[in-house]
């Protein structure tokens, strides 16, 4: 029997392994190719930083992606881009129903965008981060007289808020960690109870997934991944006063905190293990949401189920969950099993902080602020627009009526006339707390769909 299968981690982009949290200081680069023979001569020249190279301490870092209107820029055609998945191919805009789907309607329409959507896909995304007061340093030996001549570029500057994302909440704690070395075997037993060890193939084209099935892709494909990036403007002014008006018993902060789904300080709602406290828990002790409600952000966008919700428990109860006989939890049986649709998240803060008193001041100026939200991806339509459209966007969650995120809804009527603005509140012995008429917290100002290649293939494109 063949052993486990070797990542080579040489040949593979080094955010697919960290966010680089020691690199304060990052930007990003949109790229419009102006002039594609000399945007391939700089590609080929490029050293993206590997996986393999953080076996020592970075100083610096180098990423680079591609959108599939990038690649057409670049020359490569039609045979090139055969085994790209048509997700990635048709863009985040590529058609109205897609749009729906994410929650990119009203305020969030594509038309609105910044970047993106109407404007045009950037053709390559360029991501830099350096260690405090060496970002300018290498942004200089980056965009040379060659980069300038080969790119025109768009900049998306990013704000270390030490750790905080712009509402105030501590960010970044849940994360899947990628089983680099085959430890685990998919569709085993050990799927039963809720982990964060996820097969490779669910990040990595050309691993093995979650369904013990090599990833499609290409012949650019091994070694990539898919990366979706988009910006988010927050009204970090307009969360609190809203909270701070509908106040329950507990005060703002305790509505805030029902909302997200997490305290300020990061801890879950819920009671962590103790060797893990606020990452080490499910939802199977709250079933009726009393500590965490359903549709709190978290939950929605990672409801920690396992294939059979209540864990594996002894032979029989496993063998009547098999045949259907039992439900340990029936809202958690209409919820898809979390470890399919598992995305690594590698995003930003930007913009200027303010603490949820100064968003209560009124003398407070109110600067923007927001999140460069970016994930990365084996399969676009099964993890991230999965979580997006039918946990994040969907106003029927888990058997919830009339609720979007409360946090990142869109809030426009669906069907039509159907409010999706409330968010409940579950009570002990009666019934839950209805909220009514959220506002829009989150504006998406820009998005696309790129591709994280693997080295080999960043120089293979260099040389369409």
């Amino acid at each position: 029997m063949a052993g486990p299968r070797t990542v080579d981690r040489s040949d593979i982009q080094a955010l697919l392994k960290s966010g680089f949290g020691d690199l304060t200081e990052a930007v990003y680069l949109l790229a419009t190719v102006i002039d594609p023979g000399a945007a391939r001569a700089w590609l080929a020249d490029a050293t993206p930083t590997s996986v393999a190279d953080m076996a020592g301490r970075l100083a610096e870092v180098m990423q680079i992606a591609v959108s599939s209107a990038g690649l057409a820029a670049l020359g490569l055609g039609e045979a090139s881009l055969a085994g790209f998945s048509p997700e990635f191919l048709a863009g985040m805009t590529g058609d109205e129903a897609r749009s729906r789907r994410l929650g990119d309607v009203g305020v969030n329409a594509p038309e609105r965008w910044r970047w993106g959507g109407a404007k045009g896909d950037p053709h390559v995304l360029i991501l830099l981060y350096a260690a405090p007061g060496s970002l300018g340093v290498l942004r200089d030996r980056i965009e040379t007289a060659a980069f300038r001549e080969a790119f025109s570029t768009t900049e998306l500057t990013t704000t270390d808020m030490g750790g905080h994302e712009p509402f105030g909440f501590v960010d970044g704690i849940s994360q899947p960690t990628i089983d680099w070395t085959g430890a685990r075997t998919p569709g085993t037993n050990a799927d039963l109870e809720y982990g964060d060890l996820i097969a490779a193939g669910e990040f990595v084209l050309g691993e093995t997934n979650e369904y013990g099935k090599l990833t499609t892709m290409g012949d650019l494909g091994r070694n990539g991944a898919y990366l979706v990036f988009r910006q988010l403007q927050q009204d970090v002014r307009g969360f609190w006063r809203f909270v701070a008006q509908r106040q329950p018993s507990g005060g703002a902060a305790a509505l805030a905190e029902a909302m997200v789904g997490r305290r300020l300080d990061g801890a879950p709602l819920v009671a962590g293990a103790a060797a893990d406290p606020r990452n080490g828990f499910t939802y199977v002790a709250d079933p009726e949401g009393l500590a965490c409600p359903f549709g709190a952000h978290v939950r929605r966008a990672n409801p920690r189920t396992a294939d059979m919700p209540g864990g594996v428990g002894n032979w029989l109860s496993r063998q009547l969950r098999r045949l259907g006989l039992i439900t340990p939890d029936e809202r958690a049986d209409r919820i898809a099993a979390s470890r399919f649709h598992r995305i690594l998240r590698r995003g930003r803060e930007y913009g200027r902080a303010i603490t949820p008193e100064q968003a209560l001041d009124p003398a407070t100026p109110d600067p923007e602020s927001g999140l460069d939200f970016i994930c990365l991806v084996a399969n676009i339509a099964r993890q991230f627009e999965f979580v997006q459209g039918a946990w994040i966007a969907s106003a029927k969650f888990g058997g919830l009526d009339g609720e979007q995120d409360p946090l990142l809804g869109a809030r426009e009527p669906f069907p039509v006339g159907h409010p999706t603005d409330a968010f409940s509140l579950p009570r002990a012995g009666g019934a839950a707390r209805r909220i009514e008429a959220l506002p829009t917290f989150v504006t998406v100002r820009g998005g696309a769909y790129f591709f994280l290649p693997g080295l080999s293939a960043l120089k293979a494109i260099a040389r369409s």
